[in-house]
């Protein structure tokens, strides 16, 4: 691609949009406020990537809603070509573990079909499993058992990390739900048994493959060598490990986001990953 072609392909851009689009290869953070175009910048790095001859099979997009990863897809479809944009992989975190899970979860013991439990179907397997305990389903509550246990996994806490945990197991029996470990490790063991993951376990077992099987880690990390990153501000513990891992070889890694905004807190998002990026990695391009 000539000059003359690049200047008209990003003449949409600002300057301030534009340098970060430009920037190739390396760490790079994108701080702005709501508004300011902060996925434009990620949707146009992407189809500019392609255009400089990136294969976009080598390409991951993370993004925290279908919505957004619809729309950049669409966008760098009509930038680049609807059958180069086909191969991106980009999506939320979860679709996207998904797909990786089901080339290579069977590595972990689960199907490659394995089915993905939505937030009610877990809560009915929780709430079976306290009444065949004969607990008192009062004090063991359904929902918010499952909403414990969703924040145990997205912080990485097994229910063997969990029994473990002296804090926990006596924050537990002080809310007399001293027996809250064992219907985690039931729920856990019934989930498996029937070929099943929940939402948490798409973050929780993509940790656990790409942590026991270097040879899975190295194939991903061979595969994405550029990876981009929607509102980084709103990951969580979990999702910060995975992209880690997956950038450690490389490290083309963009993250774009707002250090003044979090609206996933109550998923455990954890502002901490945005504000320590520059001590993750060296030499970050800072736009």
């Amino acid at each position: 691609m000539n000059n003359s072609d690049q200047n008209t392909f990003l003449s949409v851009l600002n300057e301030a949009q534009k340098a970060p689009v430009l920037h190739k290869d390396g760490p790079l953070m994108v701080i702005a406020g709501a508004g300011s175009g902060k996925t434009r910048v990620l949707t146009y790095r992407i189809a500019h990537l392609m255009r400089q001859g990136v294969d976009p099979f080598n390409i991951l997009a993370l993004t925290f809603t279908n919505k957004a990863a619809r729309e950049m897809k669409k966008r760098i479809a009509e930038l680049v070509g609807g059958s180069e944009a086909k191969n991106l992989w980009m999506g939320t975190f979860h679709s996207v573990f998904a797909r990786l899970l089901r080339f290579d979860g069977d590595r972990l013991g689960y199907p490659s079909n394995f089915t993905i439990y939505d937030t009610q179907d877990s809560q009915r397997l929780i709430s079976s499993i306290i009444r065949e305990m004969g607990l008192d389903k009062d004090i063991y509550k359904y929902k918010q058992i499952q909403q414990r246990i969703s924040s145990y996994k997205n912080s990485l806490i097994t229910v063997k990390a969990y029994f473990q945990n002296p804090e926990l197991l006596e924050a537990d029996a002080m809310s007399k739900r001293p027996r809250l470990g064992e219907i985690y490790q039931n729920y856990v063991d019934r989930c498996f048994k029937a070929g099943a993951m929940d939402f948490d376990d798409l973050l929780l077992r993509t940790n656990e493959l790409l942590t026991r099987f270097p040879d899975v880690l190295m194939k991903y990390q061979d595969r994405f060598r550029y990876i981009l990153v929607d509102e980084y501000q709103d990951t969580n513990h979990s999702q910060y490990l995975i992209v880690r891992a997956l950038a450690d070889r490389y490290q083309n890694i963009c993250v774009v986001g707002d250090d003044a905004q979090s609206i996933y807190s109550f998923r455990g998002a954890n502002i901490d990953n945005i504000l320590n990026f520059q001590r993750d990695y060296d030499d970050v391009g800072m736009y």
